[in-house]
């Protein structure tokens, strides 16, 4: 709450502390307004969603990401990965440029919509391919691949300079939009997703020494790896439809966490969503003030942060392999 609450106050309108207590307070009841409309606006309608956004997006990528590792055994594994991202950006393009749905579809459902689609084809593919984990991720890595191009040829063919320009910049990933209505619903699905997967740590321990093992320990690993792969694909479909495709953060974040808090899911999944959120809060602090007024695509920030930190997996990959 404190990072939150301090980024609230990084930006070209002078808001201090105070300001942004008497904002909040005054909004939940508590206390009389203290702030002139415009500043209160600023708070309320503007920082503090953008904000709270940021930090669920955060948290909720790195569980992700943590939980994924987890089942697939794959320290490489993350969310975009299974091509949930790229699924939700097919989606998007399609009801912006192609107007798919005639007005009933918003940008956000139809992002929603292509990420449970891309997913749905990942877990068919791989079913096919014999359901395995590492079927999984290659399945995932070919829908990435086939939305990816989907969503370039619509782009490049069907798509007007200034559609083309937004359609990228959200691509790229952007909390500018940001609302209570996607505070809301990303916060409602971010909890019930760690309250599942939190209720599985036992589970997701066992997994740790592979699936024959968690199998002997009464595991049923077909149906856990379904349910923690769907729930945490459901969520993340949801983070990108109100937040486009942030990479990295369930990628980097995990590791970190994971050096912090030891591998014992039970502790290492609420430190991972904690870890997530202060990362992506002052990520997008940065993405919204280095280059003030404009602002860089948030999502680039992550990738020029994340990139040396996959490197330096691939390493200790590597050497432990050695």
């Amino acid at each position: 709450m404190a990072s939150v609450a301090l980024a609230i106050t990084i930006g070209p309108a002078d808001i201090g502390m105070t300001d942004v207590w008497s904002a909040v307070a005054a909004h939940l009841g508590v206390g009389e307004p203290e702030l002139t409309p415009i500043r209160d606006g600023i708070v309320w309608n503007l920082r503090l969603p953008r904000t709270l956004l940021a930090a669920v997006c955060g948290a909720g990528l790195a569980v992700c990401g943590a939980v994924m590792q987890s089942l697939l055994r794959n320290p490489l594994a993350d969310p975009f990965v299974l091509g949930v991202s790229s699924g939700a950006s097919t989606g998007a393009v399609l009801v912006v440029v192609l107007g798919v749905g005639g007005g009933a579809l918003s940008v956000s459902a139809g992002a929603f919509l292509g990420a449970v689609v891309s997913f749905a084809l990942v877990l068919a593919l791989s079913q096919v391919l014999g359901g395995s984990t590492d079927r999984v991720v290659l399945s995932g890595v070919a829908a990435m691949q086939l939305f990816s191009s989907l969503t370039s040829v619509v782009v490049l063919t069907a798509a007007d300079a200034e559609t083309t320009r937004g359609v990228l910049f959200w691509l790229l990933g952007s909390l500018s939009g940001a609302g209570w209505t996607d505070v809301r619903m990303c916060l409602a699905l971010l909890v019930a997703a760690l309250v599942i997967c939190v209720a599985h740590a036992r589970t997701l321990d066992a997994f740790a020494f592979g699936q024959d093992a968690a199998a002997s320990l009464g595991v049923n690993v077909a149906r856990t790896r379904l349910v923690l792969l769907c729930t945490t694909a459901l969520l993340t479909a949801a983070l990108v439809s109100s937040a486009g495709a942030i990479g990295f953060v369930g990628l980097v974040l995990p590791h970190a966490a994971r050096a912090l808090a030891g591998p014992l899911h039970a502790r290492l999944l609420p430190v991972t969503a904690l870890a997530g959120a202060v990362f992506l809060v002052w990520v997008d602090t940065l993405a919204r003030t280095v280059l003030d007024p404009q602002e860089v695509p948030v999502g680039v920030v992550t990738s020029l942060i994340g990139v040396p930190a996959f490197v330096l997996v691939l390493y200790r990959t590597r050497s432990l392999r050695r």
